[in-house]
């Protein structure tokens, strides 16, 4: 494959693997499919030339292929070892559980012996607890490989006229990993259906939500163009057009006689054709389920590198504008509005005022306050060179304290974190409210809402557990919430409305503290409830929205990932199973801290209680 896309086209990189039963050399078969494109072979690790019967107290000495075919690096890069797939540890019968189990155990330790990076295993039936104690146990003693478990990505039950049943292969896979405990190590490889077998939407989105490693696609799944060369249909390169976006695999599985290069061929011009490069996956390359901690901008000054992602952003900034530009076309007075900019940053909602003071030709009086002296130094440097003194005041305070010379006839702000309000822009700009000409002073926003919905992502509960901090305990971890760009996640349900804050706001009694509970599903398939993602809408002014909400999210906008509340374990759910979670906002004099606990189909204890594991500091 190319190391690199010469042409400037954006393409997805695809690793493609060959599967290779039983090559008469091994040697020769990985590198004729280095050579021709492929990345690894999966194989058998041991062959069936050799006999062996584990049961007898003289068994040979031969397993396999001695390791001197290969390499080490060859070993421990580029070989896949299948297991046995005749073993059956979970039989009924007392033989032949304990012959697959001495097979397994010895193929087990053949693969540590070799470093071989993964194993593949099948799965065939839905009760396999032995099997994934025997492999659980080698994953608790620290063994190096990973495990790959093969299961049919729709179950040939689906479309079979003498089947009975109708056997959701993913319970097969979701009992297996269970027992397994969500090691990190164990993912799940899926079978390619046939054309009359394709999955629904739902059955895809719960698989996008699952470590999927490798896709098994046979070549006689391949059409054959009028040029006489393989392709997928159209069903199929949806599927592989899903997947695309978890950076999974492609295993060819030779089926057929063919020419195994025009396969490997064939999908590196699928990585160009079905890769959407849009703004959002420029912007968030080399993000995806990364965990970041939620800022804390009124107690830690932002860095350079933070005001530069914000700014990236045009398209927030031309809502911002399309506001802007709207609550001045609206301004009847003969003087000249009263704008402040609070939390002015680097400057680029100063700048969307005077674009706005330019296009209606209106003069304006405008304020930029901030505190961070790092961004005042910027802001200083941009007055002098670039707006002018006449045309921009510049105030280095918080704008909570700031005793002005007028009144603001409009507040422009930009305090709005992932959840809305989690970066305490209601307590700024109730603080910053008295600097608002009364009854008639525009805030912009005007109002934001958080929404919440129910979210399938082992990849992330898995990340949480294993990036623990030193200094913090693994419920502390699982009682903090992390900003993230989903891709490897399913939402359970449509996100609901849950806080609603509105500027200004002149009531005797602020109170910013809040409580609900939400209701989501029933769910239609069995699925794992991990956590729960936050979006926002807000409505800067009049009709003018910036969304993250996935079913509303504005077009291109890529500022602000969905911030992530997790749930201490993973939770199983049942078809027609109703999630119900109680969520709040609380807050004391230097702090506000959420907490929240799932109600059903379960209860848990409640996350975060008082903030002892994650606040935001008021000052």
């Amino acid at each position: 494959m190319d190391g690199g896309d010469q042409s400037g086209e954006k393409r997805k990189q695809i690793s493609c693997g060959l599967y290779s039963s039983c090559p008469a050399s091994l040697k020769a078969a990985l590198h004729s499919a280095f050579d021709y494109g492929f990345h690894f072979i999966v194989t058998q690790i041991t062959h069936p030339n050799y006999t062996r019967d584990l049961n007898k107290p003289d068994s040979p000495f031969f397993i396999g292929r001695t390791d001197r075919v290969l390499k080490a690096t060859e070993w421990n890069r580029l070989i896949v070892g299948e297991l046995t797939t005749n073993i059956d540890v979970d039989s009924e019968i007392e033989h032949v559980r304990r012959v697959s189990k001495n097979t397994l155990k010895q193929e087990l330790g053949f693969a540590i012996h070799l470093g071989i990076p993964a194993v593949l295993l099948h799965l065939c039936k839905p009760d396999n607890v032995h099997l994934a104690r025997i492999v659980n146990s080698h994953l608790v003693s620290n063994s190096c490989f990973a495990v790959w478990v093969q299961v049919p990505l729709v179950h040939p039950s689906r479309t079979s006229p003498i089947s009975d049943k109708d056997i959701d292969s993913w319970e097969w896979w979701n009992n297996f990993r269970i027992h397994c405990d969500y090691d990190k190590r164990v993912g799940v490889v899926l079978e390619m259906p046939d054309i009359s077998s394709i999955p629904s939407t739902e059955e895809l989105d719960r698989w996008i939500g699952e470590p999927v490693k490798a896709l098994v696609i046979p070549t006689s799944y391949f059409l054959t163009n009028q040029y006489g060369k393989p392709v997928l249909s159209k069903a199929h390169q949806e599927i592989i057009r899903r997947f695309i976006t978890i950076d999974v695999q492609y295993i060819i599985h030779l089926d057929t006689e063919a020419d195994f290069f025009m396969y490997v061929k064939y999908m590196n011009f699928l990585g160009k054709k079905l890769y959407s490069c849009d703004i959002m996956a420029e912007f968030v390359q080399g993000c995806e389920d990364y965990l970041q901690c939620p800022l804390q901008p009124l107690t830690e000054h932002l860095e350079t590198n933070v005001y530069e992602v914000f700014e990236k952003d045009q398209v927030k900034y031309d809502v911002y504008q399309k506001a802007i530009y709207d609550a001045l076309q609206e301004w009847t007075e003969e003087r000249n509005p009263v704008i402040m900019v609070v939390g002015a940053g680097r400057g680029p909602l100063v700048q969307a005022v005077l674009n706005v003071s330019v296009l209606l030709n209106r003069e304006v009086k405008l304020y930029a306050i901030e505190k961070n002296p790092y961004a005042v130094n910027t802001l200083a440097e941009r007055v002098r060179r670039e707006w002018g003194s006449d045309k921009v005041t510049l105030v280095k305070t918080d704008m909570r304290s700031w005793k002005p010379p007028e009144k603001a006839d409009i507040l422009v702000s930009e305090l709005l974190g992932s959840f809305g309000d989690n970066e305490l822009s209601p307590e700024c700009l109730d603080g910053a409210q008295r600097l608002l000409c009364p009854r008639k002073g525009v805030s912009i926003p005007a109002s934001y809402t958080s929404y919440l919905a129910p979210l399938q992502s082992i990849k992330i509960y898995n990340e949480i557990r294993a990036n623990r901090p030193s200094d913090k305990t693994l419920r502390q971890v699982f009682e903090t919430p992390y900003v993230v760009h989903l891709a490897n996640y399913q939402q359970l349900a449509p996100a609901q409305a849950l806080f609603t804050f509105e500027h200004p706001n002149f009531a005797a009694y602020i109170d910013n503290r809040r409580r609900k509970r939400l209701r989501f599903g029933p769910v239609r398939q069995a699925c794992v409830l991990t956590s729960f993602a936050g979006f926002f809408e807000a409505y800067l002014y009049g009709n003018v929205v910036l969304s993250t909400n996935p079913s509303t999210h504005t077009p291109d906008m890529v500022s602000w990932f969905p911030i992530v509340f997790p749930l201490a374990e993973p939770v199983q759910l049942r078809a027609g199973d109703v999630v119900q979670v109680s969520f709040w906002r609380e807050e004391s004099t230097d702090r506000v801290w959420y907490e929240w606990c799932l109600e059903l189909p379960l209860r848990s204890s409640i996350m975060n209680p008082n903030g002892r594991s994650y606040h935001i500091k008021k000052h």
